[in-house]
């Protein structure tokens, strides 16, 4: 399938900002599955110094600073990709590791690709690992279970046991609360999703990206209506990191494009940087198009 995706973000301040440093997660990164076409990034007003590049975990960067003063930052962003499904039925009938056969992969790791998925065991700047979190997750990822078969439960009782609120939680909010509210969005599940198979001694990362929303039947798509989403991936040897979607209760598959991924949002958030100035408050506005070519 061929997508087309255009991002806008603007951010409006309350008063001038004389100077900023930004770095942005917006261009969508080539994987095993989805491959770009074109690329486009442009920034208004126009920075006085901008270069592309590739982070520690291989996404796509944008670097720009602007030194005039403006009150409005505008941040234009269209890709164009092509994405290959894939035989999800068949992935799930191979026979891979049970979760005490990864569990002891890793203990040994004995291989680079082994010792390189470890980083994903540890905490980082929103993921923190407890013993409530493994105790949550503890009988789904049980010696026994097969990784994928595991990892695929999971999701079901996350979308079963969880409700989507989208003002319960911010960015920040702590893994254990979220299960102590069951409630929250994307982040949050994807955060708490990690959280808990970090707790359990399984690597997961968290990814970015976009989702295509269907209309109601009848109904024209509305413009703007698309939005940023989050889901995570488990690793399973021979078969590499494999998604899962819990907001969604799925295997992405055709619908989801990436953007960036990590250890978590705080590696791959859009934009992050330092601005001057800018008077005491400052709102944002985002808008997502995803569109089938």
């Amino acid at each position: 399938m061929r997508y087309q995706v255009r991002h806008l973000t603007e951010y409006h301040y309350a008063a001038p900002v004389t100077l900023c440093y930004n770095m942005t997660h917006l261009l969508p990164r080539d994987t095993q599955k989805q491959h770009c076409l074109s690329r486009r990034i442009k920034v208004t007003p126009t920075p006085i110094y901008q270069s592309a590049g590739e982070d520690y975990f291989g996404n796509e960067t944008f670097y720009f600073s602007i030194q005039e003063a403006h009150k409005k930052l505008l941040i234009e962003v269209e890709s164009v990709f092509d994405i290959d499904e894939q035989d999800l039925p068949n992935q799930l009938s191979l026979q891979v590791p049970t979760c005490g056969e990864l569990r002891q992969m890793l203990a040994q790791a004995d291989t680079p690709e082994l010792r390189m998925v470890k980083e994903y065991l540890l905490d980082s700047t929103h993921i923190h690992r407890s013993a409530k979190l493994a105790a949550y997750a503890a009988d789904t990822f049980a010696d026994s279970v097969s990784v994928l078969q595991a990892a695929l439960d999971f999701t079901h009782k996350i979308f079963q046991e969880f409700t989507f609120d989208a003002t319960a939680t911010s960015i920040s909010t702590p893994a254990e609360q979220v299960l102590k509210e069951r409630r929250g969005v994307c982040q949050d599940f994807a955060h708490f999703a990690i959280s808990c198979i970090r707790s359990v001694g399984l690597p997961a990362r968290y990814i970015s990206g976009y989702l295509e929303t269907l209309p109601p039947p009848g109904q024209e798509k509305l413009v703007g209506a698309d939005a940023s989403h989050a889901w995570f991936a488990i690793f399973v040897p021979e078969l590499g990191w494999v998604e899962f979607d819990p907001t969604n209760d799925l295997m992405p598959n055709g619908q989801h494009i990436i953007t960036a991924w990590g250890r978590d949002y705080a590696d791959v958030s859009p934009l992050q940087g330092v601005i001057f100035d800018g008077g005491d408050s400052q709102t944002l506005k985002v808008s997502v198009d995803v569109q089938r070519l």
